[in-house]
């Protein structure tokens, strides 16, 4: 327990989580902070954390958060704790210390910029650019002016982000060069997209393209208006669902005129199967998967599954740096966590999915769900399977907007001319700004 000579938390959330963290529960005590880390008093936050920190061994943000329970009105400790925080991916706690560090020394840019990295990380994009744009007089063009630029796309507002990345100029340093790049091609494919796409908080497939360059081929008919736009949240696939983003990719590639030779199947056992259903429903010959081999369709189940292969990881460094002519094509990407290559054609978007031959909830002649064995046929019979299933989308609730197949073929001929131009890595911030001066 706490020593009684040391200061304790006294507000209830905060005492909850002390109780956690006695349980040995540090991912509990930090649910906690976590929805209570805009309101609760900075320096009783850092005595919990003090304490998490100390027990998971993270030396630097035990010691920031000590200062800081000490000196809890300290514009240094405060972002010397916030700092520690986004380092230890506890971005959430960075905000509200790094907010209030910034008040006490305006203008500080070191704080701008972490303040802009903790937001970053948390999604908060829009909040990112309300920092830097009312600090825009100081700001230097790299990184802040790239990073204000960086968060408008995220937040939506492209005019904003075409008018401060026109004001850039060229990098002095290198390292800045394929940032730069990265962030035209971002907005060369919001040119395209906005053509055909509203680009509105609803328009998920556009926005996908937008920020990874990967064409969305399908939306869930479930959730809509519900805030998911088109994500799966947990997903029962079936091998309907397999065939119908075939098929959207069968679109995609007709209308941007790409035509590749082959389909190239990876190791995983989901990939094989949807790779050679893909090689009968695109009329191609399927080979083993090759890195230097051009003008060929990789095609991955879930990119998270072959990861967890043994030759997954190289498989992954070498899909990153992909030859010309060669599509890497995702059926199920896992948009909580995402892979670490960027796909150019996903099919759909989950949160948790069972595999169609996996194991799965079956709902038997009585109405009673049990949980189905797996499928262990051969590759080659459930990949017929597919091919014969009904690619007919699912009514769903009602809510999802019509997507036909003629609007999907039209979007993406519209950004044919920028679409497989991407670097293929997982889309990321540029993450803090590494300082040791508070100034």
């Amino acid at each position: 327990m706490f020593s009684r000579k040391k200061a304790r938390p006294k507000s209830a959330e905060l005492v909850e989580a002390c109780e956690c963290l006695e349980a040995g529960d540090i991912p509990g005590a930090l649910r906690l902070l976590r929805a209570g880390a805009e309101t609760l008093p900075l320096g009783e936050v850092a005595l919990v954390v003090e304490r998490a920190a100390g027990t998971a061994g993270f030396d630097d943000l035990r010691k920031a958060a000590k200062k800081l329970a000490a000196a809890p009105e300290s514009a240094q400790e405060l972002y010397a704790f916030g700092y520690a925080c986004v380092e230890r991916g506890l971005s959430y706690l960075a905000v509200p210390a790094l907010r209030e560090a910034l008040r006490l020394h305006p203008g500080a840019l070191s704080v701008v910029r972490e303040l802009v990295a903790a937001y970053e990380r948390e999604g908060r994009h829009g909040e990112a650019v309300e920092v830097l744009a009312r600090h825009e007089s100081g700001l230097a063009d790299w990184p802040d002016r790239y990073l204000l630029a960086y968060n408008a796309i995220m937040s939506g507002d492209l005019a904003l982000a075409n008018r401060h990345h026109a004001l850039l100029p060229d990098p002095q340093d290198e390292m800045w060069i394929p940032t730069r790049d990265r962030q035209r091609r971002m907005l060369d494919r919001a040119a395209a997209a906005a053509s055909v796409s509203p680009l509105d908080t609803h328009d998920l497939r556009g926005w996908q393209y937008v920020m990874g360059g990967t064409v969305l081929g399908t939306l869930s008919p479930f959730g809509f208006g519900a805030g998911m736009t088109g994500r799966y949240a947990w997903f029962q696939d079936s091998y309907d669902q397999c065939l119908q983003g075939l098929l959207r990719l069968k679109t995609l590639l007709d209308s941007a005129e790409v035509r590749p030779g082959s389909v190239s199947l990876l190791p995983d056992r989901g990939s094989r199967i949807l790779g050679l259903a893909a090689a009968d429903v695109l009329g191609l010959p399927s080979r083993p998967f090759e890195p230097g081999r051009q003008d060929t369709v990789v095609i991955a189940y879930d990119l998270n599954d072959l990861g967890e292969t043994d030759q997954g990881a190289e498989i992954l460094g070498q899909l990153l740096d992909r030859v010309p002519g060669q599509v890497l094509h995702e059926h199920a990407s896992n948009w909580t966590d995402p892979p670490v290559v960027t796909a150019d054609s996903v099919a759909l978007l989950h949160q948790m999915t069972m595999a169609p031959w996996g194991e799965q909830l079956r709902q038997d002649e009585d109405g009673e769900v049990a949980q189905a064995p797996a499928d262990d046929r051969s590759a080659a019979r459930i990949a017929a399977e597919i091919v014969g299933a009904d690619p007919t989308p699912e009514e769903g609730d009602g809510e999802t907007p019509a997507d036909p197949d003629d609007r999907f073929a039209e979007f993406a001929a519209a950004v044919r001319g920028t679409w497989l131009r991407g670097d293929r890595s997982g889309l990321n911030s540029s993450g803090p700004v590494p300082s040791s001066q508070f100034a």
